[in-house]
């Protein structure tokens, strides 16, 4: 899939430092569905889609929010707009297992996968993304061109609903046609700009999630002073007579400076914070609560009468060892602490099924999960 690099070569060269072509990534690839079947998960409430309209009534680059309806779509021209569908991971199963081929990357980098239909000549501009992307061609052609690395006070065009560059400058080579199966991987802050040349042109982009520094402090900062006492207080004992009772002096910056460092300077915090922020689902209601507490007695007897739990779509789990006997499984912005065996196999891609209950607490904790929507079972177990 990597254009015959390695797993290790493709990190150690281009992950989050350059592009890279893969002709054929996807040998006879066939998307998972077609533009029909992504138009009416464009219609329906909740799914997150956005139509945009490069010459639109209202003005240029015109962008327009579902759900839609199918009178949207008879309205529009036969070329130069491009519909954009959200997270249809979360909803097509199949277009879900193209994840598998990324198993090379964590699993909690992963945001979603995101496809675009456009007629000829759709695109929606050229533009910088701050997160890193695999671009696959799933039908029809596509012309990618990249204007290389993008300065963060890049100039943006005003008054649209989108971040297209002012200026855009193609980089020698950089100029290429996609064709089915072929994919294009971008790091963050690449100029790229990619126009539909067929009839139906379907593209799936793979994205990946990455805090950005403002909201990981301010995130981090919650959720520690949740959890401090209020006690815990700027404190100058032993300081000497003020020789300017107005004056903030060097000292006073210094005590501030170091009660912050110190609170922020815990790495057991620091872990516990990020594996939930990493977990939080990207659509907090598309979770379904259990309306009634779920018995784990009866999700014992359940596993052992041969039912299955599957994780919910859009559910996220990730894992993190504290010791030789315990771990935190996180799941969809919450932790819970477990045995590392348990942990690992309800973060991981395998069967959940009765084998899990040779872990204590087990099932306490996958009652909890169903109770939160993170598991649900594949079929209503049997009376």
């Amino acid at each position: 899939m990597l254009g015959g690099l390695s797993a290790a070569e493709f990190l150690s060269d281009h992950w989050q430092r350059k592009p890279l072509l893969i002709r054929g990534a996807f040998p006879d690839f066939q998307c998972p569905l077609d533009p029909d079947e992504l138009a009416g998960l464009a219609c329906e409430e909740g799914i997150e889609a956005r139509l945009v309209e490069e010459h639109g009534k209202r003005g240029p680059w015109q962008v327009s929010h579902g759900p839609f309806d199918e009178r949207t779509f008879a309205r529009l021209p036969e070329r130069d707009w491009t519909l954009l569908v959200q997270a249809v991971d979360h909803y097509v199963p199949e277009v879900a297992e193209l994840l598998e081929a990324f198993d090379f990357l964590p699993r909690w980098r992963l945001d979603d996968i995101m496809i675009s239909y456009a007629p000829p000549g759709g695109s929606v501009g050229p533009h910088v993304d701050q997160y890193d992307v695999f671009l696959l061609q799933g039908s029809g052609q596509r012309r990618w061109q990249l204007g290389g690395k993008i300065a963060d006070d890049a100039s943006i065009l005003d008054g649209i609903d989108l971040r297209i560059l002012a200026r855009f400058e193609v980089e020698d080579g950089d100029d290429w046609v996609l064709e089915p199966g072929d994919m294009l991987y971008l790091p963050p802050g690449w100029a790229h700009h990619g126009v539909s040349q067929s009839d139906d042109c379907l593209t799936l982009s793979v994205g990946f999630r990455a805090p950005s520094a403002d909201e990981a402090i301010t995130s981090f900062a919650d959720y520690l002073g949740e959890q401090l006492p209020s006690s815990r207080r700027y404190s100058d004992a032993g300081m000497p007579p003020a020789a300017d009772p107005a004056e903030i002096d060097d000292d006073a910056v210094e005590r501030m400076r170091k009660l912050i460092l110190e609170t922020l300077d815990d790495p057991a915090q620091l872990a516990q914070w990020f594996g939930r922020v990493m977990t939080q689902p990207k659509y907090v209601d598309q979770l379904v609560p259990s309306e009634q507490t779920t018995d784990p007695n009866e999700v014992v007897a359940a596993l052992q009468e041969g039912e299955v739990l599957l994780r919910s779509p859009g559910s996220r789990f990730a894992w993190r060892a504290l010791n030789d006997e315990r771990a935190t499984l996180f799941a969809d912005g919450d932790g819970a602490e477990c045995p590392p065996p348990l942990a690992r196999a309800l973060a991981g891609g395998t069967p959940l099924d009765a084998k899990l209950l040779e872990n204590e607490g087990t099932a306490e904790l996958l009652a909890a999960l169903l109770d939160a929507g993170s598991l649900n079972w594949d079929g209503e177990p049997d009376e």
